[in-house]
């Protein structure tokens, strides 16, 4: 039986940036195929390359032993292929039979007009990735894994056999990522392949059967998965044995940057907390808690219909993001993609936004000075003039943290910054984490996932339907502990 898929020497280049220099690679019928690496090691270029939305410069790909040119993505999608992206391509105000149609040359055109064919026709597949959802429903109305699901039916409508899935559980909770495993399981007893492009080691030695491990563009190798441990793959991934410090004994004292006091929103109610100078406060909770709701509010993107804020002793309540940032707070954003990036503007020009008016005459030559020295630091080897868009998420998540770095913020307010990143960069980042906590920064670190906080926080807030159900201390708790508080299955404590 032929490969279902195999790519021979592919190579890209975007302008200065080798992505690709001769990787090959190849899928089994039903295997689920692991891509890994660090971030801008060329995962998600390989993954786009195969989908048909950008072309390689050089290399060669067939499909089931037959070479095909993937200049397209409707030519991919005719081939077999279909891709569910990280930042999913989907119209939030439009049902879900309607993303599933539009576009979609399977669609029968009366169904695309017909309101009962037009639903008729997206409900086996919505019952193919077992999706209890009405066709009708908008797509806004839906969790992130519900719309993931839509994603990967509308791709199976197109008589998809090969699945690229890029970074699927990077906003999925862990009931999400149970539910997506199943659905992965289900499809490839079906028949289905799957190229799962990833950073989550855990994860791909649950689901994937082989890995391949990309850096700085190049192909390192690829192993059977279950053969492959962890500090194997961090080795083949960045090319040495990881140093993962554990977190650095703190003595923030008594000096109080942030006093919350009773804030309250449209969403939020009742939010007490004190920030000290050199702590690192954790966020917790299940998602629609309110974690992102809170950095809204403080940073005057979210009206505060009661309360008092203090930042250094003086009444906070901006109005706009640009008074929070004139006033030494900054925010980075979880979406990084809608809120955190201009993704026409340069990686120097994004780094360097929120200090222009600081920089004097000799503007260019000094923004490009202290751009190029975060970059060094961060491991963001891009030129400076590339646009945003050309890198990696992992890498415009870095450039997004540089621009804060540079502000010198007194309190930097951090939205689940590891998102989509590699473990190598995970440590970067906790890194500067401590670096601003010694220098007496007060930092708010929300996270989606536990051991992240334990790891950075001296104590965690923990919000649950946009209350406060608790403050706890790191040293003095567990993980259940917190579980408990966010699900509203213990009493509310405070430390």
């Amino acid at each position: 039986m032929p490969t279902a898929l195999t790519a021979l020497n592919i190579s890209k280049r975007f302008q200065a940036t080798q992505a690709l220099l001769n990787v090959s690679f190849h899928l089994e019928p039903g295997e689920v195929h692991a891509l890994m690496g660090e971030n801008g090691a060329g995962k998600s270029t390989l993954a786009k390359i195969l989908a048909g939305v950008i072309a390689p410069d050089e290399g060669e790909i067939f499909i089931a032993g037959r070479r095909e040119i993937l200049d397209h993505p409707r030519r991919a999608q005719a081939c077999g292929i279909g891709m569910v992206f990280q930042e999913l391509d989907l119209f939030p105000h439009l049902t879900v039979a309607e993303n599933m149609a539009i576009a979609n040359p399977t669609a029968r055109e009366k169904a695309i007009v017909r309101k009962t064919e037009l639903e008729s026709w997206c409900s086996g597949y919505l019952e193919q990735v077992r999706l209890d959802v009405r066709p009708g429903a908008l797509l806004r109305d839906l969790s992130i894994g519900q719309t993931q699901r839509v994603a990967i039916a509308r791709a199976l409508s197109m008589n998809s056999r090969i699945l690229l899935l890029d970074e699927p559980t990077s906003s999925l909770t862990n009931d999400g990522v149970e539910s997506l495993f199943e659905l992965i399981a289900h499809l490839k007893s079906q028949g289905v392949s799957f190229v799962y492009v990833s950073h989550k080691m855990a994860e791909v030695s649950r689901i994937a059967d082989r890995v391949t491990v990309l850096r700085d563009g190049k192909r390192v190798g690829t192993r059977v998965a279950r053969e492959l441990s962890p500090d194997d793959l961090i080795t083949m991934m960045v090319g040495r044995a990881l140093d993962r410090k554990l977190r650095a004994e703190r003595d923030h004292g008594k000096s109080i940057v942030l006093h919350v006091e009773d804030l309250t929103t449209a969403f939020l109610a009742g939010i007490n907390f004190d920030l000290h100078a050199g702590e690192v406060l954790g966020v917790a909770g299940l998602v629609g808690a309110g974690r992102s709701e809170l950095g809204a509010s403080l940073f005057g993107m979210r009206k505060q219909t009661r309360g008092t804020v203090l930042l250094n002793g003086k009444t906070f309540n901006p109005q706009t993001p640009a008074e929070a940032i004139h006033r030494g707070f900054c925010l980075l954003p979880e979406d990084r993609r809608c809120e955190g990036i201009f993704p026409k503007m340069s990686v120097r020009e994004n780094a360097s936004i929120a200090i222009l008016e600081r920089l004097g005459r000799a503007v260019f030559r000094e923004e490009t000075r202290r751009v190029a020295v975060l970059q060094s630091e961060l491991g963001v080897s891009a030129a400076p003039e590339t646009a945003i868009a050309h890198l990696s998420g992992g890498n415009q998540q870095k450039i997004v943290l540089a621009r804060w770095l540079l502000a010198e913020p007194l309190v930097l307010f951090l939205d689940d910054p590891t998102r989509g990143i590699d473990v190598a960069a995970k440590e970067q980042i906790y890194g500067i984490i401590e670096e601003l906590a010694a220098k007496g920064k007060g930092i708010i670190l929300v996270s989606s996932e536990l051991p992240e906080l334990w790891r950075c926080c001296d104590r965690i807030l923990v919000l649950q339907e946009g209350r406060q159900a608790g403050i706890v201390k790191t040293q003095d708790s567990s993980q259940e502990d917190v579980m408990r508080l966010a699900t509203g299955t213990a009493s509310s404590s405070a430390a």
